[in-house]
């Protein structure tokens, strides 16, 4: 995976005469596994750099790139998930969908590298002295429950009942990390909710942020563990745990430490906190106070810049945030003079369980807004688009989507939403 893909203009390499196509054998003398040891590497300023079957000495400043890009980002293969747990989304997945959907990553250097949450339950010791070493902070971890047999239970891996253990050698070390619980129904709620909020907020100050989020729960869990979501009760009663121990944490540690996902303020009818509980949105990437910054920046980004035009333009959204982005469409709309059409797009691929936009697919928008009044645009969530592209999880792209609804599609962030209207002709 060390393959050279490309040697950067005017870099170090290319005036040492290394060229793209070569392959990465080690540094100094030492082997280069992946992308840390290579960084780690290249801090000193001789260097003995092998590539292929020639030796090329480097003196350079310290920490200076050498300027190589590599065939793989990470240098290496993402490492696989060993466990089978009975809330994995990818195992609720139909057949025939991309190969790359099904691939479960544990990767803690994808933790670092991209936020990705891992199990540790494939780390070894000295994996875990490669994340001291390298000071790859922080890490996010998914814990689930901190009961060890019952996360044994719950991943099916005997491995997993390591993981307060492991969590000290990391925060011991000053490494910090972040943690999560995928909240399953009968299971790691209740008492063990309790006990693992009580035991991970020990871990204090390393231990930055918990979310509690619910399973995402499929159409397609045949003979799988039997699930159930949430219920408004439940919900309710969640929330009214975590509200609790955010207050007692405020108090206690100057910041309220654990958050629940957006879904939990959604399914019970609670008004969402306002924007200062979420402190500095630790946990937005898992769904935590997302529909209380979409309001903040849509907000500050329609007052900044609110072209005047009698466009009307259609926005589709999930279930789960439809009700909440009526209302501020609504308030936008009566401040700017904008037309906007709300549209609600159920997950009939998936099941109407998968509520969050980022899971809906080209074919289920194209099912709902056929026939619908869209006017000038539609505007998507960008986050219903495969990263770096504009094609949707059933491989459909904004162009197919265009096509068949007869009017131009965007998927653009809030930020972006009115420069997009501006520019619309």
């Amino acid at each position: 995976m060390n393959i050279i893909t490309e040697v950067e203009k005017n870099s170090i390499a290319e005036r040492a005469g290394i060229h793209a196509g070569e392959t990465l054998v080690s540094i100094n003398g030492e082997e280069v596994a992946d992308i840390f040891d290579y960084r780690f590497l290249c801090q000193d300023e001789q260097l003995s750099v092998r590539v292929g079957g020639n030796l090329y000495e480097i003196e350079k400043d310290p920490f200076d790139d050498l300027g190589l890009v590599f065939e793989s980002g990470l240098m290496d293969s993402a490492r696989h998930c060993a466990n089978k747990c009975v809330f994995c989304f990818v195992d609720q997945l139909p057949k025939n969908m991309r190969e790359t959907l099904y691939f479960k990553d544990d990767d803690a250097r994808l933790s670092f590298l991209s936020g990705n949450y891992v199990t540790m339950t494939n780390m070894s010791d000295n994996d875990l002295a490669r994340i001291v070493k390298y000071r790859l902070s922080p890490i996010n971890i998914s814990v689930h429950t901190t009961d060890p047999e019952l996360r044994v239970q719950m991943l099916k891996n005997p491995k997993a009942a390591r993981i307060l253990e492991q969590i000290q050698t990391l925060v011991g070390a000053c490494i910090s990390v972040n943690f999560q619980i995928v909240l399953c129904r009968g299971i790691n709620d209740g008492e063990n909710l309790d006990r693992t909020i009580q035991e991970l907020v020990k871990f204090r100050p390393k231990a930055q942020s918990l979310s509690v989020v619910p399973s995402g729960l499929t159409k397609f869990r045949e003979n799988l563990h039997p699930l159930s979501g949430f219920t408004e009760k439940e919900c309710a009663e969640i929330l009214e745990k975590i509200h609790a121990y955010q207050e007692k944490f405020l108090n206690e540690y100057g910041t309220r430490f654990v958050y629940a996902a957006d879904e939990f303020y959604v399914k019970s009818g609670t008004p969402l906190p306002p924007f200062e509980s979420y402190e500095d949105f630790p946990q937005i990437e898992n769904g935590v106070g997302m529909l209380r910054d979409t309001e903040d920046v849509l907000l500050d980004a329609f007052s900044r810049k609110h072209p005047k035009n009698n466009r009307t333009l259609a926005i589709a959204t999930g279930v789960c945030a439809y009700s909440f982005i009526s209302g501020l469409f609504s308030e936008i709309s009566g401040k700017y003079g904008y037309n906007f059409n709300i549209y609600k797009i159920e997950n009939d691929f998936f099941g109407k369980e998968i509520t969050v936009s980022g899971l809906l697919t080209g074919r289920g928008i194209i099912e709902t807004l056929h026939g619908k009044k869209l006017g000038d645009a539609l505007i998507l969530p960008k986050n219903i688009l495969r990263r770096d592209t504009e094609t949707l999880l059933d491989g459909l792209t904004l162009t197919d989507l265009s096509a068949r609804l007869g009017c131009p599609v965007h998927a653009v962030s809030e930020a972006d939403l009115p420069k997009l209207i501006g520019a619309l002709k």
